[in-house]
């Protein structure tokens, strides 16, 4: 079954932290990147706190065999490494953006994690052959089942893919079957993914599709150079997210075939809206074919639209394009068959993935570990959708990144950008957030505005200032959504 109404944090860290932990990120440690820690901050850490326990400690303690390949990102490079933090086995990037063996990466992510062993990527104790590392992170999961089988224990694995983080790569074969396919621009693409989305139930049949932003690109007026250019940029796109379909493909046959698939819960989602960073003009660089180790590929604020049909902004941003991203849930034992391929509306998040697993595993969720008092759950089980009962929530959910923050209360939602007021908008007749309700509704926009305030002094969620992060001090944040920092021929803007 597919929940459409289900939330990330905006971020990759972010997203990450709040995951494991089941804790809103601030709560965690993490409300921004690794390398954002502001002393005298309790949310602004840059590393998971032991103030959390991670779905790799509480399922252990049920006695679960506990393992991940992928991502980390939630502080090695301060100490805190998943065989720290409850995994028995792992391989881990300790950042991202690793797709190949040989890829140019700066010295301090040119490495893997083997069990809390630093090892080179290009050793062949990280994968077989020239790998790819989507295919890599499912050949190790792969080993994992059979270990969780050999001491006869049920498994809980995390696999945080490192696709499709900038700068894209994919096999040139797999970039090549794409080139050509988005020479019709983004803007005709992005009105037929919305009427598929309206046919297949995802979206109100009466929703609007927002306008491009102001500095979007005109495709009819864009040169052939450039068409071809931006269609390269959604081809490798494109072939980053079929590897990582394929690589799925590869561990769910894998489950079958070891006998596991029917009584396994897979969650799957992403962890930020699109990313439009690198603003309108994507990139597309470095020697040698497009997505290869030697390209630097960023598809950039014109795909990053697309790609986030039918909503608006991005990554970062805490409108809907920044943090919805509909979740799958897939348990044949589990979920009632006469639910099979439904759609659940009822707004989730990441929090709610603890108390889910939790009630799943017959785990206890601990209030002390070590000394140390652990944060209570902030979220929900969704374990009763499954057999399709009405998830009900019974405080709202809650949004702060880099000053950008919001509060969604049942159909409300109240929205803001860095330093900007309040917008109210109702998310059962307003999806896509046109029509801003701030003006007619005061009195609803200061009790929402008042309970963000009373959980952002609960939670840790301190003040933001960008010069905590160096990429956003010196330069406009709005570069891929209304600021004209990039500068183009007038006559490519709409």
């Amino acid at each position: 079954m597919a929940f459409t109404q289900v939330y990330n944090a905006a971020r990759c860290s972010p997203s990450r932290a709040s995951l494991l932990t089941g804790t809103y990120p601030h709560q965690a440690g993490l409300g921004h990147l690794e390398g954002v820690d502001v002393p005298g901050s309790k949310g602004l850490r840059s590393k998971l706190l032991d103030r959390v326990v991670t779905l790799a400690e509480v399922t252990k303690s049920a006695g679960y065999y506990t393992a991940m390949a992928g991502k980390w990102h939630v502080g090695i490079g301060h100490g805190v490494g998943p065989w720290q933090r409850g995994f028995d086995h792992s391989l881990t990037s300790p950042f991202g953006s690793l797709y190949y063996p040989d890829q140019k990466l700066p010295a301090a992510t040119r490495n893997v994690y083997i069990d809390g062993e630093k090892v080179p990527t290009s050793s062949p104790r990280v994968g077989k052959g020239y790998w790819y590392a989507s295919d890599m992170f499912v050949d190790w999961q792969a080993r994992f089942v059979r270990q969780a089988h050999d001491e006869k224990k049920p498994f809980f694995l995390y696999m945080p893919f490192t696709a499709a983080h900038f700068p894209l790569m994919a096999p040139p074969e797999d970039v090549a079957r794409f080139k050509g396919k988005y020479m019709r621009g983004w803007d005709a693409i992005r009105r037929e993914r919305f009427e598929r989305q309206k046919a297949l139930g995802i979206i109100a049949p009466d929703t609007q599709l927002p306008p491009p932003l102001p500095n979007t690109y005109d495709w009819d007026k864009l040169s052939p150079a450039d068409k071809d250019r931006f269609d390269t940029l959604m081809a490798v796109y494109a072939a980053v997210i079929t590897r990582v379909d394929r690589s799925i493909g590869t561990l769910v046959g894998n489950l079958r075939k070891s006998g596991d698939l029917d009584n396994t819960l897979i969650l799957f989602m992403c962890d930020n809206g699109g990313n439009a960073e690198s603003g309108p003009d994507g990139r597309l660089e470095g020697k040698g074919a497009p997505g290869s180790v030697e390209s630097v590929v960023w598809g950039g604020m014109n795909w990053a639209t697309l790609q986030n049909t039918p909503f608006q902004y991005f990554k970062h941003f805490t409108e809907e394009g920044g943090i919805a991203t509909p979740l799958i849930a897939h348990w044949p034992r589990g979920i009632d068959p006469a639910l099979r391929g439904t759609l659940v509306r009822a707004p989730g998040h990441l929090v709610d993935v603890m108390p889910t697993i939790v009630d799943v595993s017959g785990a206890t969720y601990p209030k002390t570990v070590g000394g140390h008092d652990i944060v209570p759950m902030q979220g929900r089980s969704m374990v009763p959708a499954f057999s399709g009962q009405t998830l009900k929530r019974g405080q709202p959910l809650f949004w702060e990144h880099e000053g950008n923050r919001a509060v969604r209360d049942d159909r409300w939602k109240l929205v803001a950008r860095f330093r900007q007021p309040w917008q109210l908008f109702d998310m059962a007749t307003d999806r896509t957030e046109m029509h801003d309700l701030a003006a007619s509704q005061p009195e609803r926009v200061r009790t929402m505005a008042r309970q963000w305030d009373e959980w952002a002094a609960a939670s840790d969620v301190d003040p933001w200032d960008d010069k905590y992060d160096r990429n956003l001090t010196g330069r406009s944040r709005m570069n891929w959504g209304g600021a004209n920092e990039i500068q183009r021929v007038d006559a490519l803007r709409k």
